[in-house]
């Protein structure tokens, strides 16, 4: 593949551009690792290019350079910086070194603690210039998730609520938004590795809470369940597919028949002490749920468990989905001081422009 002739400047920005754009195409397919788009250049012909392999490995910098045998010379591009770590695969600067790049370009440095700031000390001290900083704009809200991840060593979450055009949601599993909007809230649960809810909604709306697009349907995310006193009906759907989907619950409850049971339907129960032997504490959840490597989390539940989420600041961004009908029924739940609440709590918001229909979603960030 040639590139047309440019100044080297502007043509660096324009592979960096295309490594950017295979990195956001290949977004929430690489586990917990960040998507990395890398492209090799020489004499202005691209060699090879490469994305994350899906789960996290190899890098994109490995299978980049394993494309191709005649790497000697040349310049390699790549949106986040190289890794410099042993980890369950070697480090991608040995991979660098060994195939004798020139030159490395990358947009923005590695917040992972054991290579950040690292790679251009160990490539220069082998004569390969090391740049960073390219388009380094342009991946901003590529890397703000994982970056943040990193930084916090707390998972990403997303709050998402749907209801009536008068505020209002029901008590039971009906449905509010139409086909479109339910669309992208399965692409949201496809973009996350859990769903947090509560064991209120699971007894009331009996939900499956998985991904059910096309094609996308293997991605669907764990479950995670706040149960205090471990009350979740066991002829739910989550329970009877519990083995399946690989249900999480937390709980402090000491129902020893009740854990017994659960324990044999396939849950995982994770024994959370009550504060003040009254509520499970969100902060100490997270903080769990990171460590089990699950670092993208949704949060699909009712007003009551997302107000908590809120008032503890653990909610990085949300998404409210506003149906046209109009639900005046003696049982529902008006989620009025929820939305007043979050368009105080967010400096940000948007309306995302899909094809909804005559629903509406909204962006806070």
């Amino acid at each position: 593949m040639s590139l047309k002739k440019d100044n080297y400047k502007s043509l660096d920005k324009k592979i960096m551009n295309f490594a950017i754009n295979l990195a956001e195409n290949n977004k929430y397919l690489t586990g917990t690792n960040p998507s990395v788009g890398c492209v090799i250049v020489k004499k202005k012909k691209i060699l090879s290019f490469a994305t994350t392999y899906k789960g996290g490995r190899p890098h994109a910098e490995n299978i980049a350079l394993s494309k191709n045998k005649y790497n000697n010379g040349s310049t390699l591009y790549s949106t986040l910086e190289p890794c410099s770590h042993h980890g369950k695969t070697p480090p991608c600067t040995n991979a660098i070194i060994k195939n004798k790049i020139k030159k490395v370009y990358y947009s923005i440095e590695d917040k992972d603690f054991r290579t950040f700031n690292k790679t251009k000390k160990i490539l220069k001290s082998k004569n390969i210039k090391a740049k960073s900083g390219l388009q380094k704009n342009k991946v901003y809200n590529l890397y703000k998730e994982y970056n943040y991840i990193r930084s916090n060593k707390a998972p990403y979450i997303i709050g998402k609520i749907a209801s009536s055009s008068n505020l209002n949601i029901l008590r039971n599993n009906s449905t509010i938004t139409n086909e479109h909007s339910r669309n992208v809230s399965h692409l949201l649960r496809f973009q996350n590795h859990a769903i947090l809810t509560s064991y209120k909604t699971v007894n009331t709306d009996n939900p499956k809470l998985n991904c059910r697009l096309n094609g996308l349907e293997k991605y669907s995310p764990k479950v995670i369940v706040i149960d205090k006193n471990l009350k979740i009906k066991v002829n739910s759907f989550l329970i009877k597919n519990s083995k399946k989907n690989k249900l999480i619950i937390f709980h402090c409850s000491k129902n020893i028949s009740k854990i017994k049971f659960l324990k044999k339907s396939g849950v995982k129960l994770i024994f959370q002490k009550c504060e003040n032997n009254s509520y499970l504490n969100l902060k100490k959840i997270s903080q769990k749920i990171y460590k089990l490597g699950l670092h993208r989390l949704l949060i699909e539940s009712g007003k009551d468990l997302m107000t908590n989420f809120l008032n503890e600041n653990l909610l990085n961004e949300f998404y409210f989905f506003k149906s046209d009908k109009i639900i005046s029924t003696r049982n529902k739940i008006n989620v009025s001081s929820l939305i007043k609440m979050i368009n105080k709590y967010y400096k940000n918001k948007k309306k995302i422009n899909t094809y909804l229909g005559n629903d509406t979603l909204t962006h806070y960030y």
